[in-house]
């Protein structure tokens, strides 16, 4: 059993309902805005400490732990979101803080139907270097580290590199689909698309060995296992579900679950999170 190293994105989230998402040029009328905490990095590490408790109840001693690799603004913002994860189990040691930048932010827009879209605006997330990834100098090979794609490129491709050198397993959530170098996207077990970022990638990338792609009430296939999606769910925001999953499923391998069962885990964790309002 090894830890979770979760490189990411923080960002506070302004959340605005509308009745149908604006033409471009258009205005519409939205409801009360209301604020939830988000960013791609950080619901993963959420969705990974709510497993890790979990885990702590169901069998104590089996849960991995989980370390966020990140930046944040030296506002109030970053200071609460440090207090948040602290609170909720994950090590922040390496959460740095950018002196002069804002906490990365969100604008999205959730439509009657449940969906949703997003303007972010990156802040102290641009900010992440390859030299806030002293974490990553310490992986073994039980380590599992994802990343997405809300951070600096040359972070990612680094990232990769120390878990390849250490032996950790590397989770790579595409989204969305960019130009990085072959070698980086091939070093992925798994590489995690939802099925229009899985065409894109197909696209740009050849000969990749371990693709898992989402496909919403569809389900979600990696390697040939196949995991139905939750039924029964009244969706009410899907924004985050991919990063429930993301995270739930990153953590459950580091735990030494195996594709199926993790599958499974990431399945029901973003049930929960379509359920609710706000990402985490």
């Amino acid at each position: 059993m090894g830890r979770l190293v979760v490189v990411g994105s923080l960002n506070v989230d302004s959340v605005i309902a509308v009745q149908r998402h604006p033409a471009p040029g258009e205005t519409v009328l939205g409801g009360d805005a209301q604020t939830f905490w988000g960013g791609k990095g950080a619901n993963q590490a959420v969705a990974a400490a709510r497993a890790a408790r979990a885990s702590r109840s169901s069998a104590p001693g089996s849960a991995a732990g989980v370390v966020f690799v990140g930046r944040v603004g030296a506002d109030a913002p970053g200071r609460a979101y440090r207090e948040r994860l602290a609170e909720l189990g994950v090590d922040v040691a390496p959460l740095a803080e950018t002196p002069g930048v804002p906490t990365g932010s969100a604008v999205i827009a959730v439509s009657a139907a449940g969906e949703n879209t997003i303007i972010v605006s990156s802040g102290a997330n641009a900010r992440l270097g390859v030299d806030d990834l002293e974490a990553l100098e310490q992986l073994t090979p039980d380590d599992v580290v994802v990343i997405t794609l809300e951070v600096p490129l040359d972070v990612v491709t680094r990232a990769s590199e120390l878990a390849e050198r250490a032996g950790a397993r590397f989770v790579l959530n595409l989204s969305p689909v960019v130009d990085l170098p072959a070698e980086v996207v091939r070093r992925a077990e798994p590489v995690v698309v939802n099925e229009h970022e899985a065409v894109e990638l197909a696209a740009r990338y050849d000969g990749l060995t371990s693709v898992l792609v989402t496909r919403g009430s569809d389900g979600s296939e990696w390697n040939g296992v196949f995991v139905p999606s939750a039924s029964g769910i009244d969706v009410v925001d899907t924004t985050g579900a991919g990063d429930a999953y993301c995270g739930t499923l990153a953590y459950a391998l580091a735990r030494g679950d195996g594709a199926e069962e993790a599958m499974r885990a990431a399945t029901a964790a973003a049930a929960d999170v379509v359920g609710r309002a706000g990402t985490q």
